[in-house]
């Protein structure tokens, strides 16, 4: 009887999210990592076995409600915990939401036990595996590097949750006048004068959803009227702002309950 190759899966992409340099998927079952560097900041999580490491010359472990975080330029390993190996997600970030100076801090405890960080960390990741969920992404990544930056200076607390009715309004208008075309969340913190972190907490606070759910909201709206009126899924995924027809489908079952072809069917 033949041994059992070793399991090797890997996917990497580089999403249109500024501060994410590579996105990476992989599940190893006997690859050892040798010590290396890089130049960005290694997010990681594991969602099945475990990860042993050495960074500074001391050894940790990633079990599967960690989230470690790997400063750059400071040399690591990574080999397999358990006997059938480990599944990660990574993100690789640039210094946007994490400066040099919190390098020291992060070498001193990469491993941070959160449950709240952790879920945000693979809620960011649906999002990426998704073109046309930018606004999303961008929105989860800042409230991750908000979060990071609490837990490595405990000192600096993250924002507490304030009103801002006026701010929010703006940010509403905007995204009524951009429904199709869409826009970043920095192009509307630089359009709106506010800090993005600021701005999607301002927003959730006064309507009780996120700018990309009330975004995405507004074009199923559309596109359940353009349906009606006879149009094809693709002609209406085009038409209402979303990436292409399996993007539409995605949300517009998400908030209707069935595909856009069945809701259509009865016209």
């Amino acid at each position: 009887m033949a041994a059992q190759r070793p399991r090797q899966e890997v996917s990497a992409w580089r999403p249109r999210i500024p501060g994410v340099v590579e996105v990476f998927h992989a599940h190893f079952t006997e690859y050892a990592y040798p010590m290396h560097v890089h130049e960005a900041w290694t997010l990681l999580i594991v969602d099945d076995g475990a990860v042993r490491y050495d960074l500074d010359r001391h050894e940790h472990g990633t079990p599967h409600d960690t989230v470690t975080l790997l400063p750059p330029h400071v040399p690591h390993n990574g080999s397999p915990a358990t006997p059938h190996g480990f599944r990660k997600r990574v993100l690789y970030l640039d210094g946007t939401h994490l400066r040099d100076d919190l390098i020291g801090a992060a070498v001193d405890r990469p491993d941070l036990r959160d449950p709240v960080l952790r879920r945000r960390v693979g809620q960011l990741h649906t999002a990426l595996a998704h073109a046309g969920d930018e606004l999303e992404a961008e929105s989860r990544l800042t409230f991750i590097g908000e979060r990071l930056r609490s837990q490595l200076r405990p000192s600096v607390s993250a924002d507490t949750p304030r009103s801002d009715p006026a701010l929010a309004r703006r940010l509403r208008e905007l995204l009524d006048e951009r429904v199709v075309d869409g826009l970043t969340l920095d192009e509307a913190a630089g359009l709106v004068h506010a800090h993005p972190a600021h701005l999607v907490r301002a927003f959730s606070t006064a309507y009780g959803i996120a700018p990309h759910q009330y975004l995405n909201s507004r074009r199923v709206d559309r596109a359940r009227r353009l349906l009606l009126d006879g149009r094809s899924p693709g002609e209406v995924a085009t038409a209402t702002g979303f990436f292409d027809q399996s993007h539409l489908t995605r949300h517009f079952r998400k908030l209707v309950g069935v595909t856009p072809g069945r809701y259509a069917k009865n016209v």
